[in-house]
């Protein structure tokens, strides 16, 4: 289906570092089917890169929300709150 393949082709971006691209691909995933939570998943270790932790972790969310059961996703959860708090604590 068109979500999979917005999905598949935004990991082929992400591995090639085109993080912009990959991030229009999971969204344009997302787009089509709203309840998949992989591309949110993605989408939300894409941002977590790219630094910007307040939209990784919605993401990272919106995934337990669709599915409690995601371990990676309450992992990579935790991991941008933590990593959030110490660029905090960094910039003071």
């Amino acid at each position: 289906d068109l979500a999979t393949a917005f999905t598949d082709r935004g990991q082929i971006k992400y591995l090639r570092v085109e993080f912009a691209a990959a991030v229009e691909d999971y969204t344009a995933a997302i787009e089509c089917q709203p309840g998949f939570e992989v591309p949110y998943y993605n989408r939300g270790l894409v941002l977590y890169r790219l630094g910007c932790f307040d939209e990784a972790m919605k993401d990272f969310r919106k995934v337990l929300e669709l599915n409690p059961q995601f371990e990676d996703a309450a992992l990579s959860l935790k991991q941008a709150i933590l990593d959030k708090e110490e660029k905090q604590k960094q910039s003071y």
